[in-house]
């Protein structure tokens, strides 16, 4: 299969790229968290959530609310292992690209 110079498969498809984006953020952070050799106590949570996430993405529709939950249950539960900062921040910033909660007035 010939692809155009600088599309991905999924752009083809026509996917919004936020979703394309978050999709492969998700995914190297957990691929990060697999081969992380040291257990840490809040592991668990962060999997959990990052899998949460995951189906998320799988469903193409996503709830603001619930990934924002979720990047926080992460962030709790990983944020303070160095090594995974980077891809953690990628997941933020793939998070934040969907746009701010409503305010309550």
């Amino acid at each position: 299969m010939l692809r155009s110079v600088g599309k991905s498969p999924v752009a083809e498809k026509g996917e919004d790229p936020r979703i394309t984006g978050l999709r492969a953020a998700v995914s190297r952070l957990r691929r990060e968290l697999a081969v992380y050799p040291s257990e840490f106590r809040d592991r668990a949570i962060a999997e959990d959530e990052l899998a949460a996430l995951a189906a998320m993405v799988a469903s193409g529709a996503p709830e603001n609310a619930r990934m924002r939950r979720s990047l926080l249950l992460i962030v709790g539960s990983i944020g303070s292992v160095s090594a995974l900062g980077p891809a953690l921040m990628g997941v933020r910033s793939a998070v934040d690209l969907f746009g701010d909660l409503p305010r309550p007035r």
